[in-house]
């Protein structure tokens, strides 16, 4: 569920295209909130309501009675409809292996390499400093 849904709408859509036209009912239409974020300062400071988030869910149902669930941060319910779809195929012993090979193994990789690219511009611009110690006039 993380992959699906940290993933780009765009790179979802090409993945799932395939799959996307599996017969389903909706349970939850997708539809689009507020969750607050809290934060805390360092392992053990007090939690503190850090702002709001929006956030669109959706519920499908196959035709064999499996849910599937979505969460996604932003307002594009098309992205919360196929990821729910695709948690509802994942669950499936006939298809979970075929979403994950054709959905989930490239978006996965694809946000391996976001990732190590981002870190890779960081740490480009990472300062090391250093203490020198001064010899002391005595």
């Amino acid at each position: 569920m993380r992959v699906l849904a940290l993933s780009a709408w765009k790179d979802l859509e090409s993945c799932a295209s395939a799959i996307a036209i599996a017969p389903y009912d909706l349970l939850r239409a997708p539809e689009t909130g507020l969750v607050m974020l809290r934060g805390r300062m360092g392992a053990t400071g007090a939690a503190f309501n850090l702002g709001e988030a929006t956030v669109t869910r959706c519920a499908v149902r196959l035709r064999d009675g499996t849910e599937g669930h979505a969460y996604v941060l932003g307002r594009n319910a098309a992205h919360a409809r196929l990821a729910a779809l695709c948690d509802a195929l994942l669950q499936g012993p006939d298809t979970g292996a075929a979403v994950t090979a054709t959905v989930i193994a490239p978006l996965e990789a694809k946000l391996h390499a976001t990732h190590l690219a981002a870190s890779t511009k960081a740490a480009a611009t990472k300062v090391d400093f250093f203490t020198m110690v001064r010899g002391e006039d005595d």
